[in-house]
């Protein structure tokens, strides 16, 4: 295994073991991907792209569109305002300037 990986065990029971058809687009290089110490992807958003508030029948919930730096999941999701903004209050910043 490659040092990135150095604490993931390298030794699996036969029965994990599968044959593999290796798909070369597939593949993804550990180059540009982070892991925090319990080896969890680390994906940081990278900008805000999208505003919306969804208007129900007795409140309104404010959402933004988010692009993130995912190289295995969605490219963009959309969160709730609130929560996104005690989280990632620099992105607020840079929409506010511009």
């Amino acid at each position: 295994l490659p040092e990135e990986l150095s604490r993931v065990h390298n030794t699996f029971h036969v029965s994990n073991l599968r044959k593999c058809h290796a798909d070369e687009p597939l593949s993804i290089l550990l180059d540009g991907l982070h892991f925090d110490d319990k080896l969890h992807f680390v994906e940081e958003p990278v900008e805000i792209v999208d505003h919306e508030v969804k208007r129900l029948k007795r409140s309104q919930i404010s959402l933004v569109k988010v692009r993130w730096n995912s190289k295995r999941g969605p490219e963009f999701t959309w969160e709730r305002e609130d929560q996104f903004r005690k989280k990632y209050p620099h992105l607020f910043a840079k929409t506010a300037s511009s």
